[in-house]
């Protein structure tokens, strides 16, 4: 949350020209109602910083200068924080210069409380204090702050009195001690600047008096009081411009600063209170002015009181007019919800009614769909059995037409051979070689050529039908009892008893008859394999029959 507020915050300092001003004032507003909600959280820090402050007074000794050092952090902190405070760390403060005997500290607590007591509005207190002090005696620091206090407990009268003649008079005093200070100052402080950016304002110069607030806003930092008070100014210098969107934007911008540096004793909250009243935004309004009445009530300052009573006794008055209307029109919705709720529970009743008939029509139909479901089922598992039938009398088919086609043209080539040896035979009987074919019909290398063409065409087709037959056989044996054929060879006589397995021959006899080995070989053969399985011997032969 921090985070992001500091990220929003440096965005919208980015765009601080009053040309620009109005575009963020709506974020900025965003941006103050949230320093609102945490005003809390600074308060306790800056209260933490006076705990730490007063933990540490009270083990100094009650004379010493390391007090008086103390009370005057103390002040400081208090000065903008709580008023009655502020006073009794002064008034300690002079006790202990007077008892000292140092005038210096004396007449400057006395001065530091002269200009709190005027800015919070106790002038008659103020100038009682101030004719205890002979200004003639005063070093050039404390003159300076002699002069200062003169200007504002008789600017602060010539503002606030309602007689007219002894305004101008208290106007014409402030003046005469501005003149005073303005030849004390140097050049490049801050109260010289703030004097002259004050003139240039009173004469309308605005375009020199904003440089100089330029200037002086380089030399402070955002989250003090020194920080809401120079861009305040910056508020007067667009007010007196006719920019209404820039001074409600630099008031917004001194009042965040003013609740982050935890100052109670502020001006901008209420007067831009007063701004968005008067622009009718007056929910926020009335929110801001509650907020800085509490605030002021908190510093217990009778001036800022006086000034922001009014305000808040209109804001409070308007905003509870406007609360007024909303009750009355609250009520008028009120009894049109009734009417409504009424209508509402006759449509309750009759949609229940009308709930109950389609329940029951609901229960009738997940009966049927039950039924439905089950018969879907069965029909789903009878298209898979069929699907698998037919994949196997597909299988079959193709293996059929395979071996069709095998056949015939193996019978073809079998009857021109039987031909051609019809043919040699006659042609000996003829030429009387009797004896060359007995040797001819007695030799075996002829049915052993026969043989061998006949298992090579087996092979031939049916590593055509299963390619992968070799590859996937060797799978289910473990890994050092594969087979592995010798070069030009397709199949051997182990793979050829399990190749006729996978056709469907799985009678032994059968086997042996095609493979011209005894009944007992093949049975042999088919256990010695079935050893050599990673798998179960009994799924062997089955596993055989899936391959693909």
């Amino acid at each position: 949350m921090k985070h992001t507020f500091s990220v929003t915050l440096s965005l919208l300092l980015l765009f601080s020209h009053p040309l620009l001003a109005k575009h963020n004032v709506d974020s900025l507003l965003c941006v103050l109602d949230r320093a609102i909600i945490d005003s809390e959280l600074y308060s306790s820090r800056r209260q933490g910083h006076i705990d730490q402050l007063n933990q540490r007074l009270s083990q100094v000794p009650p004379d010493g200068l390391e007090r008086y050092n103390l009370n005057h952090q103390l002040y400081q902190e208090y000065r903008a924080f709580i008023c009655d405070s502020a006073i009794h760390y002064l008034n300690n403060n002079i006790i202990l210069a007077d008892s000292w005997q140092e005038p210096d500290k004396s007449n400057e607590s006395r001065l530091e409380l002269s200009y709190l007591l005027a800015s919070s509005g106790m002038y008659n207190e103020s100038i009682d204090l101030l004719e205890t002090i002979d200004s003639a005696t005063l070093s050039p620091r404390l003159r300076k702050l002699y002069y200062r206090c003169m200007d504002r407990v008789y600017s602060e009268m010539g503002h606030y009195t309602q007689d007219r003649i002894a305004s101008h008079r208290y106007w014409l005093t402030s003046q005469a001690y501005k003149d005073s200070l303005h030849a004390q100052l140097a050049e490049d402080s801050d109260e010289l600047l703030a004097l002259k950016e004050s003139n240039l304002l009173d004469t309308r110069q605005f375009d020199e008096a904003q440089r100089i607030n330029d200037m002086r806003l380089s030399k402070t930092r955002f989250g003090t009081q020194a920080f809401a008070e120079v861009i305040y100014f910056r508020s007067l210098i667009s007010h007196q411009r006719g920019d209404a969107a820039g001074e409600k934007y630099y008031l917004a911008l001194s009042a965040i600063s003013d609740i982050h540096s935890a100052t109670k004793d502020h001006a901008s909250l209420w007067m831009l209170a007063a701004l968005l009243y008067n622009e009718g935004e007056m929910e926020r309004a009335y929110r801001y002015m509650r907020f800085s009445w509490s605030e002021t009530k908190f510093f217990n300052a009778r001036l800022r009181s006086w000034q922001s009573a009014d305000v808040l006794s209109l804001i409070d008055k308007t905003y509870q007019g406007m609360i007024e209307k909303q009750n009355d029109r609250l009520e008028s919705f009120a009894m049109a919800i009734t009417l409504l709720m009424l209508l509402l529970v006759v449509a309750l009743i009759y949609i229940y009614r009308q709930m109950k008939k389609l329940s029951m029509a609901r229960n009738d139909l997940q009966k049927a769909n039950t039924q439905l479901y089950h018969l879907n089922s069965e029909l789903k598992e009878t298209n898979i059995c069929l699907q698998s039938t037919n994949g196997e009398l597909s299988e079959s088919n193709h293996i059929k037409e395979e071996y069709i086609a095998r056949f015939v043209k193996l019978c073809s080539t079998y009857i021109e051979k039987l031909d051609a040896y019809r043919r040699m035979v006659n042609k000996k009987i003829t030429g009387g070689q009797i004896k060359e074919l007995q040797q001819i019909t007695r030799s075996q290398e002829a049915l052993d050529g026969e043989l061998a063409e006949l298992y090579a065409n087996f092979d031939s087709a049916f590593l055509h039908i299963f390619p992968d037959f070799v590859t996937k056989f060797n799978a289910l044996l473990i890994d050092e009892e594969q087979i592995l054929l010798k070069r030009n060879e397709l199949l051997n006589t182990e793979l050829r008893i399990f190749a006729l397995i996978r056709l469907g021959i799985v009678d032994s006899s059968q086997i042996a008859e095609f493979l011209r080995y005894s009944v007992n070989t093949i049975y042999n053969y088919r256990s010695k394999v079935k050893n050599k399985a990673k798998v179960s011997r009994e799924d062997f032969e089955e596993l055989v029959k899936q391959i693909r």
